[in-house]
C-alpha cells in the first residue's frame, strides 16, 4: 500500500473552558464535534471544527504547550476577516496582512497564548 498522509489535527492547551468556548465557538465560529472526560471532574478534551479545519483543545497537563502557532490554509480569508471584525470581540481586532511570500493572512491569539494564522495562498 502506498504511503499517504492525511489531515493534521494540532492539540492546543486550554485552561478555562468558558473562555475557550467564547473564543473558538462564539468568535471564530467553530463548532464542537465531541467532548471527552475520563471522569466527570477530570480535564476536558474536545474537538472543534469549521469546515475541514479541526483543532483539539485540551485541559490535560502535557497536552500541547501554551504559545503554539498553527496555520490553517483556507480560501475567503478577506471575508473571514470581515466576519471577525463585525463581531466587535472585546479582546482583539486582527488585521488582514499581505505576506512577502504572497499569502494573505489573519492571525488571532486565543486566551491561552496560542496563535492561529488563517492563510490564503495567492493565486498561481
Amino acid at each position: 500500500m502506498a504511503i499517504q498522509f492525511n489531515r493534521v489535527i494540532p492539540t492546543l492547551r486550554m485552561f478555562d473552558i468558558a473562555k475557550a468556548r467564547e473564543f473558538y465557538l462564539d468568535y471564530l465560529g467553530f463548532v464542537v464535534d465531541f467532548e471527552h472526560r475520563f471522569e466527570p471532574k477530570l480535564p476536558l478534551f474536545m474537538q472543534v471544527s469549521r469546515g475541514d479545519a479541526r483543532l483539539y483543545l485540551s485541559e490535560h497537563h502535557g497536552d500541547g504547550s501554551p504559545g503554539c502557532h498553527v496555520t490553517i490554509e483556507m480560501t475567503g480569508v478577506a471575508e473571514y476577516h470581515a466576519e471577525l471584525a463585525a463581531k466587535n470581540y472585546n479582546y482583539m481586532r486582527p488585521g488582514l496582512e499581505r505576506q512577502p511570500w504572497g499569502a494573505t493572512t489573519v492571525t488571532v491569539y486565543d486566551p491561552f497564548s496560542n496563535h492561529i494564522t488563517f492563510s490564503e495562498p495567492s493565486p498561481a
